[in-house]
């Protein structure tokens, strides 16, 4: 039974092709869009996930304070002389820290041959490559011995490789910053674009010591700019931020009434706000999408009003010879419901085309996800028998004798 009616409401949409089509279109276009935004914002959550996870897992970041150049001109964040070797001593002294590795960063335009290319210079320990959870893919790290020696050797990032050198192999080459030749000892694995399109490749990692004498100006000369802090446990990274932040106190000598002069940033708690925030703003975009749904929904109603006008002789036809009222209005709700699911098949279609389309123009991946598509049909079932419910009520309750005088 249910498949004569199924091939029956299948007929009857087909006999009116372009009122099927126009009818689907709200549809199709709130369905799309629907998946669209949730594509959409999937990629950006993964995107900002993925740009902090890469940085390391359970990681404080400890930033030095703003500084002053001429005795007036204020700087942002890093750039006072308020953190030095010393305190990233004492932080890795604390407990539940696994490792603290201080460095600092300084532009530069590095020349190899006759080749060069503007950068940025990360001085740091061994222990950085720990803490950053990044090692070479080619080469090696420099060791404690060569940190402590001020020894001129140099990692260099993916993008930097290929800038400098091309094919060609770098290791062993000699690369020149602000004037100091350095030897490259390794190739870091490539990491690619972080959150906001920062290449996280574009860099050269030296030991510190080497940049704070070699590199960076006399007066940030026992200075460094942040200390990166790998906790041994997610629950202990508010603890440990709390332990950082009054040890700091209390090596620069602040009053209870001085505010700090540096800062302690959990990234753990960055990315879950920012996870929060664009899963937040995701459903928020679906849900004014979803309003095209409701306006499909709107659209199939009249039109099965419409169609049960136009077929209640039909009707009356169909009850004389023995069709109960329940069949009939499970005929037209079959109908309602083949719209719907009709409009929503080709919706998700054209919502997966177009996500992997801004994919690409937006240069990151976007989540179609298996789950925001079984969303899309249960809502989209759900509003064609909501919304097919009166009319295929109403066709049930004509009465016989009057739908066949029609």
């Amino acid at each position: 039974m249910i498949d004569a009616m199924l091939a029956e409401a299948w007929s009857a949409l087909v006999a009116n092709r372009l009122r099927s089509a126009l009818t689907m279109l709200g549809m199709i276009i709130g369905v799309a869009a629907v998946i669209l935004m949730l594509a959409i914002g999937g990629g950006v959550q993964k995107q900002v996930s993925d740009s902090i996870a890469g940085l390391g897992s359970n990681l404080l970041i400890v930033t030095a304070g703003s500084g002053r150049q001429g005795g007036f001109l204020s700087g942002g964040a890093g750039s006072g002389a308020t953190l030095t070797l010393e305190d990233a001593d004492a932080i890795t002294r604390l407990g539940n820290v696994v490792a603290a590795a201080p460095s600092t960063n300084i532009a530069a335009q590095v020349v190899a041959g006759s080749q060069n290319w503007a950068t940025q210079v990360t001085g740091s320990t061994p222990a950085y490559f720990a803490v950053q959870e990044w090692r070479p893919s080619d080469g090696r790290a420099f060791s404690d011995m060569e940190d402590r020696s001020s020894a001129r050797v140099a990692l260099i990032g993916q993008t930097v490789a290929d800038k400098l050198f091309g094919a060609n192999d770098p290791l062993g080459q000699s690369i020149r910053v602000k004037g100091t030749s350095f030897s490259v000892i390794g190739v870091m694995a490539k990491r690619g674009q972080g959150f906001g399109g920062i290449d996280r490749d574009d860099v050269i990692i030296v030991p510190l010591t080497t940049a704070l004498r070699q590199l960076q100006g006399n007066f940030f000369r026992r200075s460094i700019r942040t200390i990166s802090v790998a906790v041994d446990g997610a629950d202990a990274l508010d603890d440990v931020s709390k332990r950082i932040t009054a040890l700091l106190r209390r090596s620069h000598k602040l009053s209870t009434e001085t505010a700090d002069d540096f800062s302690v940033t959990n990234l753990t708690a960055i990315t879950d706000t920012l996870s929060s925030t664009t899963a937040a703003i995701s459903l928020l975009l679906a849900a004014i999408g979803s309003i095209s749904l409701v306006v499909g929904g709107i659209g199939i109603m009249n039109i099965m009003l419409v169609s049960v006008t136009e077929r209640t002789r039909e009707i009356g036809i169909r009850m004389a010879i023995g069709a109960s009222r329940a069949a009939v209005r499970l005929q037209f709700l079959l109908e309602a419901l083949m719209l719907s699911l009709l409009g929503c098949s080709i919706g998700v279609a054209l919502g997966t085309g177009l996500a992997l389309a801004a994919g690409k123009a937006i240069g990151f991946d976007t989540a179609v996800t298996a789950s925001a598509v079984l969303i899309a049909f249960a809502v989209s079932a759900s509003i064609g028998v909501f919304f097919g419910w009166y009319p295929a009520n109403r066709a049930a309750r004509l009465s016989p004798i009057e739908a066949l005088r029609s």
